[in-house]
């Protein structure tokens, strides 16, 4: 008997293992539903802040250029100087000269005249599913609505 108790010493005994595994895996759906919303939540807000940042862009063009870059021109014409350009801003209007993609790696669209602002144009991203429509983080984010979607 002295024998087999010094030797159930030596080790963890299979319930106190699967006691163990078992905690660690409820602490960690804890975090999980605690942490995932944060995260889209962000993501969300990023590209809303992203959004702006171009749309200041924009803005800076048309008083520079007297009109928005066109719809075939794009973005694009942030970074790269369009043929059409009056006074186009030495080192284009973005500072990285890059267009910039949303949180969930996707580019953003652009519109001119909009859709939605038809004196100026639309900006926006389809969210974290990439597809028109959608609600919470799959719903599309764009400068025609004033509050980003909750994530």
């Amino acid at each position: 008997m002295n024998q087999f108790a010094r030797h159930s010493k030596n080790g963890f005994t299979l319930i106190e293992i699967m006691a163990v595994v078992l905690i660690i895996g409820l602490l960690s759906t804890l975090v999980g539903i605690a942490v995932v919303p944060r995260i889209n939540q962000g993501r969300v807000k990023t590209t809303a802040v992203q959004l702006r940042m171009l749309e200041a862009a924009l803005e800076t063009y048309q008083m520079d250029n007297s009109r928005y870059p066109s719809t075939e021109q794009g973005l694009e014409a942030l970074i790269t100087e369009p043929p059409e350009a009056r006074n186009w801003q030495d080192g284009g209007y973005l500072r990285k000269r890059e267009i910039p993609v949303d949180a969930w790696q996707n580019e953003f669209k652009y519109e001119s005249p909009g859709v939605h602002n038809e004196r100026s144009f639309d900006l926006w991203s389809y969210g974290a599913d990439g597809v028109e429509g959608g609600d919470g983080i799959d719903a599309d984010i764009g400068n025609w609505s004033d509050k980003p979607a909750d994530g």
